[in-house]
């Protein structure tokens, strides 16, 4: 297929990579061309100039930039170079808002858009392990599965456009909750002057075993933060989640305490660790 892919960031780009080593003809733009030379240099892929170039005549379209704006400026960009029936796929975090406005231009166009944010981090991208919750067309969600499933193990259609995007803010919810009570987990045994590995043991095969335990734990207990998923993007999902909270009058008094506990953490200067540097702020004197 020929496929057009905006964002060849640290997300973007090994999910642009997996689609040329299926076989699909790709042309990557990226704000920084030198990121997009590098990508096509690595890859085999096409190098596009513009976002309007890497639109060209694509079937599919698929972006992975960073917010709101960065959406609206790149399908805008992208829908005129594309013919009728063309499918825009938006693997960035949003607000349902934005999901909602791109596919209604789209299908001013005679194009579809669909929201379809993913859960998996940079490893998931890396080793195309995935999780995708889209909303928008079922019809065209179907038509461009087979090639999400490039990089995905799972893409689970949630309802119409906005619906992505609500279901990603679940999984922050569910996120944030998780990787606090671990970080005072943490904190609890190693101020209680408890073996923290032998802790890990006893614990991770019982109720209180999660991913966040399995893959965080030992390194949150030894204070090392540089495992994906960093604190400022975080923080700008929990913004979406709060915003939508607001409207839809869900109640997320955990959530919200949880976000000023990462704006702590910026404060300390940990803007670029990874969400489980909750627990820093716990090991600070």
């Amino acid at each position: 297929m020929k496929i057009g892919f905006a964002g060849l960031g640290v997300m973007g780009a090994p999910m642009a990579r997996h689609l040329v080593q299926a076989g699909h003809d790709v042309a990557g733009f990226n704000r920084s061309p030198a990121k997009a030379r590098a990508w096509a240099g690595a890859t085999g892929g096409r190098c596009a100039a513009t976002v309007a170039e890497a639109a060209a005549g694509a079937e599919l379209f698929i972006l992975c930039v960073g917010n709101d704006d960065d959406v609206r400026e790149v399908v805008q960009a992208a829908l005129p170079s594309m013919g009728e029936g063309a499918v825009l796929v938006d693997h960035t975090t949003t607000s349902a808002r934005v999901a909602r406005e791109m596919a209604d231009l789209a299908s001013e166009q005679g194009a579809f858009f669909i929201d379809a944010p993913v859960s998996g981090g940079q490893s998931g991208a890396e080793n195309g392990q995935l999780s995708v919750m889209a909303g928008g067309d079922a019809a065209a969600l179907a038509r461009a599965e087979p090639v999400l499933m490039c990089y995905a193990k799972a893409v689970k259609h949630m309802g119409p456009s906005g619906s992505g995007q609500l279901t990603k803010m679940v999984n922050q919810i569910a996120i944030a909750g998780v990787v606090q009570g671990l970080a005072e987990a943490v904190h609890f045994a190693q101020t209680a002057g408890l073996d923290t590995d032998a802790v890990y043991d006893a614990v991770s095969r019982g109720a209180a075993q999660s991913w966040q335990m399995d893959n965080r734990w030992k390194t949150a207990a030894a204070g090392q933060f540089d495992f994906g998923f960093a604190v400022d993007w975080m923080r700008k999902d929990l913004g979406l989640v709060l915003d939508e909270a607001r409207d839809n009058g869900a109640r997320l008094a955990l959530t919200a305490l949880v976000d000023q506990f990462y704006a702590e953490v910026q404060a300390m200067g940990g803007s670029r660790w990874d969400t489980s540097s909750l627990a820093a702020r716990l090991q600070k004197p």
